[in-house]
């Protein structure tokens, strides 16, 4: 997987100073931390000026007082993958990796990245979303005659599967509800789809965005947690995935699709499940700064396509950008 070429690219010496922005205040700490550290060795060993930059610690305007020239995002969750993070270096000027400020805000939140999917006729699970006023006892508790059982609830703007839990029995809803609002003001109640679940990398943008390799992701009893996800080798990576190619590749079309659906840009991972029943792909959300840790999924898929975690470091700092910068469609004559 090679740069686009419709991009110039800058040697590490013409990308200047870099901030690795790791940390943050969200759930995802200590996962960002970890990307973060991973990230920053692979820019310096190619040879980048880059240095380590916790939002929770420094205040963001440190960034143009001290001269960095780029930011690479590597924050996870609230104040960091939610367009907030983005919109101030807008305003500093700092170009940045990953999506913009929009894009950023519609993937975070699971709710309004459903009803776009839903709106462009792209699968999904169905979905129930529970407001801070409708989370009773008596209204939680008919969510499955609407969706089936089993069902998982989690909450809409969190993500490494924090505050998520499989609902397999009406006597479970509120505990699991109860669990999801420690993390979130509303509550998402999603049809559990059972079948295969799948990841599968976006690098680029638009017309020039390509999906990495699919990933199939097993875990024990289907558990692919907090604690799997990063502190375990118990989960069993698939790639090459094990699809026939004719599913691999609607996977990758449908995943480019929703990528561009919701105005992404620099690289994004969206997940997904494949039912068992008919071999069709459902979109369960986009990651729009994924990990990049040694479990990470990414990394994985990129190796796969030939790209070492140093490469793709540096081709995702080449990509930075300013939404203010992107070229804007013609103005139509009345």
């Amino acid at each position: 997987m090679k740069p686009d070429k419709s991009a110039p690219v800058l040697s590490p010496a013409q990308l200047g100073k870099v901030a690795v922005l790791m940390g943050g205040a969200s759930a995802e700490r200590p996962v960002s931390l970890m990307s973060g550290t991973g990230v920053l060795a692979a820019l310096q060993s190619q040879g980048v000026d880059a240095h380590a930059f916790d939002p929770a610690e420094r205040e963001l305007l440190d960034l143009k007082r001290e001269g960095f020239a780029r930011a690479f995002i590597a924050l996870h969750g609230r104040h960091g993958e939610d367009g907030t993070v983005q919109g101030l270096l807008e305003l500093l000027g700092i170009p940045y990796t990953g999506s913009g400020v929009m894009a950023s805000a519609i993937a975070m939140d699971k709710v309004m990245t459903k009803r776009l999917w839903a709106a462009a006729e792209l699968p999904t699970p169905r979905w129930v979303w529970l407001a801070p006023g409708e989370q009773s006892r008596e209204q939680v508790i008919h969510v499955p005659d609407t969706l089936g059982l089993p069902l998982i609830v989690k909450p809409p703007r969190e993500g490494s599967s924090i505050g998520i839990s499989k609902v397999q029995g009406y006597s479970q809803m509120q505990d699991a509800v109860a669990l999801a609002a420690q993390f979130d003001t509303d509550v998402l109640c999603e049809e559990f789809i059972t079948g295969i679940e799948l990841t599968c990398p976006v690098l680029g943008e638009g017309d020039s965005a390509r999906a990495l390799p699919v990933v199939r992701i097993d875990a024990p009893e289907g558990n692919y947690d907090f604690q799997n996800k990063y502190y375990t080798d118990v989960v069993r990576y698939g790639i090459p995935s094990g699809l026939t190619a004719a599913e691999e590749a609607a996977v990758q079309r449908l995943t480019l699709e929703a990528y561009r659906t919701l105005g992404c840009r620099g690289w994004g991972r969206a997940d997904l499940m494949l039912r068992d029943s008919d071999r069709q792909p459902f979109l369960l959300e986009m990651n729009t700064s994924p990990g990049m840790t040694s479990h990470s999924l990414v990394p994985m898929s990129a190796r796969a396509a030939g790209l070492s975690y140093e490469a793709l470091c540096l081709q995702l700092l080449q990509s930075a950008a300013l939404d203010a910068n992107r070229p804007r469609p013609a103005a139509a004559v009345a």
